[in-house]
């Protein structure tokens, strides 16, 4: 049986993995944090900011509004507030959906 790497998971992530997985400037997370009232990062002692895994749950969310949906931040607020249950699983489902695509193209290359 081969050997399986678990995933490991995170409590705390910093701004600096924060804005690698994204692929944008800490200013425009920081902005989104003071527009958006769902990103609630803790701050160290330091000042630091660290997310929590909910907090990427909810930049995937306001990025995915904004960025692929064509909200503006005043539409994905208020969609945010209307729908906040139903933008987060819409949000699992289209994270299953992508980790279910690169096990098949994985796949697709192994054959």
């Amino acid at each position: 049986m081969p050997y399986k790497e678990r995933e490991i998971n995170k409590m705390y992530y910093t701004m600096g993995e924060v804005t690698e997985m994204f692929g944008v400037n800490a200013s425009q997370i920081r902005f989104y944090e003071k527009e958006f009232e769902v990103l609630q990062p803790k701050k160290n002692k330091k000042g630091n900011r660290l997310f929590t895994p909910e907090d990427i749950e909810n930049l995937k969310i306001i990025f995915h509004l904004v960025d692929d949906k064509g909200f503006t931040l005043k539409g994905a607020k208020d969609h945010l507030k209307n729908n906040s249950g139903e933008v987060k699983e819409n949000q699992k489902i289209i994270a299953s959906l992508e980790k279910l695509k690169d096990f098949l193209l994985k796949l697709n290359e192994e054959i």
